[in-house]
């Protein structure tokens, strides 16, 4: 069926943008490296799928001919975003042909047909929780650094759902660190134990809406999905088990540094520049009520810096990865951090001072 319709370049980039998160680059399946285009009564609707997510933006625009058409997405989108504001027109043309104009612009872009595209299915039924965009977005940020890159273990490639109805517990690890974030929230259902792909999660960080809005994630049939500002987002969840995180998180410590977050940071930042040649080690040394951080490379040379602190029973030795160290940190909202300790070859776990609910455990490195 053939399609025409005008849409302001910005709306047009924002929608395929917005679907476009969910496509799928890598996939040998042609249709899912497409975004599916469609028009209705006054309508746009631009859909994106990689077999698993579907991401799918709907706004208002000039319908002259309904219908819809599938185009490259990465053509697409590029070819939006360069040109300059003002009204983009787009029709269809035979042979599943696409015409894209704006002024003088002109371009003739392969089309396929809509009907191979898969749709989203349905979603929700088991629990569902409605939480301000705010607090979802810090929550997700506390934790997502955490999530392991590996293939070969792929329920670590998200981040784990837990709710029972009152409080929705976020979970990741690559096993080289944990980070775990807690939220009261009364919500419908209980038992949800889901492991959400990152992807997914981005996605839905970056939904039109406001820190003041709220969105509502709904849990069943091995998906999740919201809906929210124009936006619909259907993700299936991580086929598999979850490892037991409880007992990565030391059951007690008996050494603690407390320590102004924005000065650690400053200075675990600097020691980084030389710390990079070798693995992000950074030695950390309490000394009473001094902090001081030590790093080598062979081919930079040595950096120290120190950082008071308030300790208990806090002269140790311990290596970090410093990037860990900055990450576990850029999740604490207040202005101290706790680090509680055993021994040098036990892990860690980093705590805000002034707020609950939130802790990342890192392994430490070896001190040479």
């Amino acid at each position: 069926m053939s399609l025409k319709l005008d849409c302001p370049r910005k709306d047009f980039v924002d929608a395929v943008t917005m679907a476009g998160a969910a496509v799928g680059t890598r996939t040998p399946i042609n249709i899912l490296q497409n975004l599916k285009i469609e028009a209705g009564d006054s309508s746009l609707r631009v859909l994106g799928c990689d077999g698993e997510m579907w991401v799918e933006r709907s706004l208002p625009c000039l319908v002259t001919d309904t219908g819809s058409v599938c185009v490259q997405a990465k053509l697409l989108t590029e070819l939006a975003t360069s040109l300059p504001d003002g009204d983009l027109h787009l029709q269809t043309q035979d042979a599943q042909g696409v015409l894209l104009t704006q002024g003088n612009s002109e371009y003739r872009l392969l089309g396929l047909d809509a009907e191979d595209f898969p749709e989203p299915p349905e979603y929700g039924g088991d629990a569902e929780l409605t939480i301000p965009m705010k607090t979802f977005r810090t929550a997700v940020d506390s934790v997502i650094f955490a999530v392991s890159a590996d293939a070969h273990r792929p329920i670590l490639t998200g981040v784990l759902f837990n709710y029972d109805g009152k409080t929705l517990t976020l979970v990741a690890t690559d096993t080289h660190r944990l980070a775990v974030r807690k939220i009261e929230q009364e919500g419908f259902g209980s038992n949800v134990n889901a492991v959400v792909p990152e992807k997914a999660l981005r996605a839905i960080k970056n939904l039109p809406l406001g820190d003041d809005e709220s969105v509502t994630i709904h849990f069943g049939g091995g998906r999740l999905g919201v809906s929210a500002g124009g936006v619909k987002i259907v993700s299936q969840v991580l086929a598999g088990t979850y490892p037991n995180w409880e007992r990565v998180v030391p059951s007690e410590s008996t050494r603690a540094w407390t320590v102004e977050v924005d000065q650690l940071v400053e200075k675990t930042r600097r020691v980084m520049i030389v710390a990079k040649e070798n693995a992000n080690r950074i030695r950390f040394h309490g000394d009473g009520d001094t902090l001081t951080l030590i790093a080598r490379g062979d081919e930079r040379g040595d950096a120290k810096e120190e950082v008071p602190m308030v300790a208990s029973n806090g002269d140790i030795e311990i290596a970090f990865n410093g990037k860990y160290v900055l990450d576990a940190l850029s999740a604490i909202n207040g202005p101290g951090a706790r680090v509680e300790m055993t021994e040098h070859s036990r892990p860690a776990v980093v705590k805000p001072t002034e707020e609950e609910g939130y802790l990342c455990v890192i392994m430490p490195m070896a001190l040479t």
